[in-house]
């Protein structure tokens, strides 16, 4: 008997287009969805046997996507497919990113970091994630990571275990959606070479609200989307210790004005914006009340 056939959509993808088409994807089938860490920064979308994939038609709801190749493959073949375009990358100046298929740590002078690519956002390859980690890494320079820090939305927790390794500590990491639960606990089983028995983090999976997070913090992190920042605002304005740093990002350039001024207007004080590609991150301040 054959093997059943699977499919793989190459795709070409603008950033600002990447969340609302990775929705529309799962919600037609798509069993995975990844961007290449590197250019051409392509993205990949995974559909099953058992799955009739869309009607390429459809794309066109969504300005600048390209629909490049429809590739069928066969089961044998589903572990080479899933992990193409997903290598090893530098971070900053003192990480390494690989993953967990691949043995050979990095450089001595780099914190090796193993991550699972799929399970949640937050591999370090996108570049939201990576002007966050280069914010961590001034702030560990300044020696202001002494916590506590809360991590929202935090994904796999990829930036509270960066933030502890160089020197964070007393962090929280949480996410509203139940699949980052395990994702934030395998992070940690896959970089216990570097963690040598720590935990890094305390984890939970819930909102804002949750009785679990308990202020003031000296550092927040926030690398979720810019409407989600605005919404959060209030609460992070009450959580906040007087001049606890904000690193926060998921912020397209564009619309650097509007994320300014929403967060001067919660009480925050941008200090610093970094900017790479499309995206950029802002280090911001909590103003005494």
């Amino acid at each position: 008997m054959a093997n059943a056939m699977h499919l793989r959509w190459r795709l070409a993808v603008p950033d600002p287009q990447e969340e609302a088409l990775c929705a529309w994807l799962e919600a037609r089938g798509s069993s995975a969805f990844y961007r290449e860490a590197d250019p051409p920064r392509a993205c990949y979308a995974y559909f099953p046997p058992d799955q009739e994939a869309p009607d390429p038609a459809g794309l066109a709801a969504f300005p600048g996507v390209d629909l490049l190749e429809a590739e069928p493959f066969g089961d044998e073949d589903w572990l080479a497919k899933s992990r193409e375009g997903f290598g090893a990358f530098e971070v900053g100046a003192r990480f390494h990113v690989r993953p967990l298929w691949d043995g050979t740590p990095g450089p001595a002078d780099r914190l090796d970091l193993v991550v699972n690519p799929g399970l949640a956002f937050g591999t370090g390859g996108h570049e939201t994630t990576r002007l966050c980690m280069a914010l961590l890494e001034e702030l560990a320079t300044a020696g202001r990571l002494g916590g506590p820090i809360l991590d929202i939305g935090a994904g796999t927790g990829i930036l509270s275990l960066a933030a502890h390794l160089l020197g964070g500590r007393a962090l929280t990491a949480f996410d509203i959606d139940p699949d980052c639960g395990p994702a934030m606990e395998e992070l940690i089983q896959l970089n216990a070479h570097l963690l040598k028995g720590a935990k890094p983090y305390e984890s939970f999976v819930g909102t804002l609200d949750h009785p679990r997070v308990q202020g003031p913090y000296a550092g927040l992190l926030a690398n979720i989307l810019l409407e989600t920042i605005q919404e959060l605002l209030p609460r992070m304005a009450e959580v906040a210790a007087p001049g606890a740093w904000l690193v926060a990002s998921g912020i397209l350039a564009e619309r650097t004005d509007e994320a300014l001024v929403s967060l001067v207007s919660h009480g925050f004080k941008p200090v610093k914006v970094l900017k790479e590609g499309e995206w950029i991150a802002v280090l911001a301040e909590r103003v005494a009340a």
